[in-house]
């Protein structure tokens, strides 16, 4: 090395390395600097770094770079607790990662974050140093035949539409809260979601809460799970049981086809364009800012940009290096998309861990005489049955992590009960079956009537008797008609009094309800979810249950509070 030599220190493999310049003459003192970076670029900067440091010096003294490989969101949650904040869905900071003088991670969308909880934490601004943009990942099999790949463009919206109208393609994702890429994938998703709805609010809230309850049906804690979740054989049923479409970083999907995978994946470039895992180089240390900035101007060059193209990623202007291997119909040139407003991903992302977060739900059916009446516009059935239909559709959106009851009420249905149990309150993953047998067998009961406000008040409290701080607790009730109990039971007035002094504001319940029909007592209803928070949602046409019951779980995104 002539006049100098490198000393390069490695401890606990694969965790931290560090680099230090020695010159010839004994140095008097050492600028230390520290970064942290991900995985997935770790390797091209380390070999960098160790080029580099042969040459640096900061105010005549050696340079120690110690470069640490971290997961972003560890580290986001280590900067957001410098500040006493936290970021949704990161948790607080697990007590072991450290503030890095120079972070790099994978995405700006972190640093958007970082600001919405404290605009000081992060840069205005940071140097993307690499990009590698997000495509939709598909087995090659399911997207030549599916989705006419590579010749066919596809959009957002077309592939919103092919998971609506098609229950066997399966979704996944990485958890969108600590991942980058899973992040972008929802976002680009949830927003061609609602513009499905073709300017109908009603509809694009519908299709938009389908697709995150299908996304958060697939979704994997890490992407290394989700990988695995990919056919491992080309044969029908091997492609039929395995994961069909997923966000991934172009990088990802490179780095997994070189690993010759039984089922190779192909890598769909749909528009719009999601944003682009950019990895911006953010000096944390305005102390090490000199030294850092050195480093920057070596990750500019050709050499790293060649490293970068050896590990599957492209350099910053989108161009790739030496050693890139390209996917079948990659664009020539990469389009260029806008990091969004932090409250906008602030936003989709509360609403993303409402929707998902498990629930724990009891759901009651009216089984009165009514629900035998017609559905013209469903061909004839009675509601009774398309109220089931919609029921089912709807545990299609449960995972396992949820838990549900259900009930029936008219009047007189269990001795002097107005209610019955069919399935008490329970995991999904136990006793999904015992709950889709249960609403096969309900049959509405010939001139029964409608107690309705002794079943909201049992109902409530059933779900308060069993309150999960883990989850979100709720009840919800489909009714085709006003209350109407012959025994005389619970006014109005009475009903609200008695829920309001049941209520406990430490142990919030959503009360949401559902009329059915162009006879139901929408005003008291709503004067119901008024007074104990949750939400009240008519069908007048029947043949819409189905539609209206996905507007009402997508309630649970939202902070509804009594009023």
């Amino acid at each position: 090395m002539g006049a100098a030599a490198v000393a390069v220190l490695v401890v606990l493999a694969g965790s931290w390395y560090a680099f230090r310049k020695y010159s010839q003459v004994s140095c008097g003192a050492s600028t230390k600097l520290t970064i942290s970076a991900p995985t997935d670029i770790a390797p091209a900067l380390k070999q960098q770094v160790a080029d580099w440091t042969e040459q640096a010096k900061a105010d005549d003294s050696c340079v120690d770079v110690e470069v640490i490989e971290a997961a972003p969101a560890d580290v986001a949650a280590a900067v957001a607790a410098a500040s006493k904040k936290s970021l949704t869905g990161v948790g607080q900071a697990n007590g072991k990662t450290r503030v890095p003088d120079v972070w790099v991670p994978d995405s700006s969308l972190w640093l958007q974050r970082l600001r919405a909880a404290n605009p000081q934490s992060v840069p205005a601004t940071a140097t993307s140093i690499a990009r590698s943009p997000i495509v939709v990942a598909v087995p090659e099999p399911i997207a030549t035949n599916s989705f006419g790949w590579p010749a066919t463009k596809i959009k957002y919206t077309d592939l919103i539409a092919k998971v609506s109208g098609d229950q066997k393609v399966k979704l996944g994702i990485v958890e969108p809260s600590r991942d980058s890429t899973g992040l972008a994938g929802l976002m680009t998703l949830a927003a061609a979601a609602t513009a499905s709805g073709g300017g109908n609010t009603t509809q694009a809230t519908q299709i938009a809460t389908a697709a995150l309850r299908a996304l958060a049906a697939g979704r994997s804690a890490v992407k290394d799970d989700l990988m695995q979740k990919f056919p491992r054989g080309s044969d029908p049923q091997a492609l039929s049981s395995g994961l069909t479409v997923a966000p991934l970083s172009e990088q990802s999907v490179i780095q997994y086809n070189a690993q010759q995978p039984p089922v190779r994946i192909a890598a769909i470039y749909a528009e719009p364009a999601p944003v682009a895992l950019d990895y911006p180089f953010v000096v944390l240390n305005k102390d090490r800012a000199a030294v850092a900035e050195q480093l920057l101007k070596s990750l500019n060059g050709e050499s790293f940009r060649d490293r970068l193209g050896a590990i599957g990623l492209r350099g910053s202007d989108g161009a790739a290096g030496k050693g890139f291997q390209t996917p079948t119909s990659a664009p020539p040139a990469l389009t260029a998309s806008q990091v969004p407003e932090a409250a906008a991903i602030e936003g989709l992302l509360t609403k993303w861990q409402a929707i998902t977060l498990p629930a724990r739900m009891l759901a009651v059916i009216d089984v009165s005489g009514s629900m035998l009446t017609k559905v013209p516009t469903a061909g004839g059935l009675d509601r009774m049955t398309v109220t089931l239909e919609a029921a089912r559709r709807g545990m299609q959106l449960f995972d396992d992590s949820w838990a549900l009851g259900v009930w029936t009420f008219s009047t007189q249905l269990d001795g002097a009960k107005d209610y019955k149990q069919l399935v008490p309150i329970g995991p999904l993953v136990s006793q999904r079956n015992q709950c889709l047998q249960a609403l096969q067998s309900i049959r509405p009961k010939q001139n029964g009537d409608t107690a309705l406000y002794d079943t909201i008040l049992a109902g409530y409290k059933a779900v308060q008797s069993g309150w999960d701080n883990g989850r979100i607790n709720s009840l919800i009730v489909m009714t085709d008609g006003e209350n109407d109990d012959p025994a005389g039971g619970l006014s109005l007035e009475q009903l609200i009094a008695e829920l309001k002094a049941t209520a406990d504001p430490a142990k919030p319940i959503q009360v949401i309800l559902i009329g059915i029909g162009d006879k139901v007592g929408e005003g008291a209803m709503r004067q119901i979810t008024d007074a104990v928070g949750g939400g009240t949602f008519v069908a007048p046409d029947p043949a819409k249950i189905g539609d209206i019951f996905l507007q009402a779980i997508s309630l649970r995104g939202q902070a509804v509070q009594p009023k």
